[in-house]
Parts: C-alpha cells; sequence; structure tokens
C-alpha cells in the first residue's frame, strides 16, 4: 500500500512537472523551426532545425542588436544585485542584533511594506525621480537599492541571522571583535545561503523586470533584454516569431546558469531562513 501511493505521488508529481515545463520546451523547439512552421505544427521536433532565428535575432532590425540589449541588462543588473544585498545585510544585521528604541516600530512598518504592490508607488517614485534627473537613466534602480528598498530580503536575512547563536557575538567580543567585525568575519561566512538566494532573486526579479523598465528607461540604446524583446514584436506588420522565440530563448540562459551555479547554497537558504534560534 505504501508503494502504490509512493508511485502514485511520483506519478503526479512528473505529471505536475511536465505541464509546468512544458512551454519552455516547446519555446526552444519553436526557436529551431522554420517561420512558417511555428503555429502550423504541434511537434515540439522540427521538420528542419534551423540556427538563422538566433543569428538574425541577435543581429537585431535596427540600429540596436541584442548585444547591446544583454550588455545593458548586465550594467543594470549587477550593480542593482550588490547593492540590494550589501544594504538588505546592514539593515538586517541591525535589526536581529541591536536593540534601540522603536524597533518594533521600524519592522512592523518594513513588514507592511511588504504589502503595498509596484503600481501603488510607481508615480510618486517616477515625480522624485524625475525632479532628480534620474529619468532614462539606470540610478532608479542602483540608488533605491542602495537604501534596502526590498523588505523582502530583510526579512529573509533577519529571520537567518537569527537562527545563528548568539554565542558567537560573545566569543567574537572576548577575542576583541566590534560590531563590524562580528558581522564581516563571523555572521556573513556562515549566511552564505541566505545571501546567494537574496542575489538569484534579485537578478531573476531585476533581469525580467519589464514595467519599471518601460517606466523610466526612454534611449532604445539604454533598453535592457526585456525592453528589447518588446521591440522585435512590430504590432504594424507582421513579427518575426523565430527570432522572438530565439531571443527569448537566450534571454532565460543567465537566469539558468546563475540558478544553477547556486544551487546548493539557493536550496539551503530558502529550506533554513524560516529556523528560528
Amino acid at each position: 500500500m505504501t508503494s502504490l501511493i509512493r508511485m502514485g505521488r511520483l506519478s503526479f508529481l512528473t505529471i505536475f512537472g511536465i505541464i509546468l515545463i512544458y512551454p519552455i520546451i516547446w519555446l526552444i523547439s519553436a526557436s529551431f523551426k522554420p517561420l512558417p512552421e511555428i503555429f502550423s505544427t504541434v511537434n515540439l521536433i522540427p521538420s528542419r532545425f534551423v540556427i538563422t532565428s538566433y543569428i538574425n535575432g541577435w543581429k537585431g532590425s535596427g540600429q540596436f542588436g541584442f548585444n547591446t540589449f544583454f550588455t545593458n541588462s548586465f550594467l543594470l543588473v549587477v550593480p542593482t544585485v550588490i547593492a540590494t544585498v550589501l544594504s538588505s545585510v546592514i539593515v538586517a544585521y541591525g535589526f536581529a542584533r541591536f536593540r534601540f528604541p522603536t524597533k518594533n516600530l521600524f519592522f512592523s512598518l518594513m513588514i507592511a511594506t511588504l504589502m503595498l504592490p509596484n503600481a501603488v508607488i510607481i508615480i510618486p517614485s517616477y515625480l522624485l525621480f524625475r525632479n532628480l534627473g534620474w529619468l532614462d537613466t539606470y540610478w532608479t534602480f542602483i540608488i533605491p537599492s542602495m537604501f534596502a528598498t526590498y523588505p523582502f530580503f530583510i526579512f529573509m536575512l533577519i529571520q537567518f541571522f537569527r537562527g545563528l547563536p548568539r554565542d558567537l557575538d560573545e566569543s567574537a567580543v572576548v577575542d576583541g571583535c566590534n560590531s563590524f567585525k562580528i558581522l564581516t568575519h563571523i555572521l556573513l561566512p556562515l549566511s552564505k545561503p541566505a545571501l546567494v538566494s537574496a542575489a538569484v532573486f534579485q537578478f531573476i526579479w531585476t533581469w525580467n523586470d519589464f514595467f519599471n523598465s518601460l517606466i523610466y528607461i526612454n534611449s532604445v540604446k539604454k533598453y535592457p533584454i526585456s525592453l528589447g524583446l518588446r521591440m522585435s514584436l512590430d504590432t504594424s506588420s507582421i513579427s518575426n516569431w523565430d527570432q522572438v522565440m530565439a531571443m527569448s530563448v537566450l534571454s532565460i540562459v543567465p537566469c539558468l546558469i546563475i540558478f544553477f551555479l547556486a544551487q546548493r547554497y539557493f536550496v539551503e537558504g530558502i529550506a533554513t531562513t524560516g529556523i528560528k534560534g
């Protein structure tokens, strides 16, 4: 009976997994199909494999190719990820290890901001960035990330820091460490799973961010990959869907590489974040 239940669960998970991954499989398959065959057949295996969609799609149809869009995405994402992790670590360390007046109030306010959708703050943010002269620059993403504006990561790191014994801090103080050295020499080396998890989440979210990029970035030469893909969809004429599929496949490659390289730390960080010591 137990074996039958186990087989049933395994079968369900297998079928469910195939359903979830099928769109990606179809996307990869369509990227190698000739244009007339993409929507005319349901076969996953192309009748003839072509790579011209990747070549032509990478070159682009306008002044800028996808090499420009990929470069822009990295110039936008990498500083944002680094600034987010560093600022979130500092704030989380303060909440997890220090006592100060109105600590509970500030923590409650921070948690409350988790319930605010991005659409609520997009207008005041736009007006602020316009007055500061930051529109059409990557500062609209990088500068806010320097001030711990992502409460999800702060909360996640707080929970992880709370799971680390305070005896480590006390032993470090006996050895002459100050608060900064306790963070950099004791807590951070033990917090790699949580740090990697935050970095992976932020990388994927920023890389795939279309809405904010559309609002703040106006120059085509500064477009990230999300806006570059939108340019491939020409509503006034026939879209080259083979090139759209090919560039869509390439756009998810960095996210997949980051995830699989950090998979061990990522899974461990998610599994242990909720443990409170």
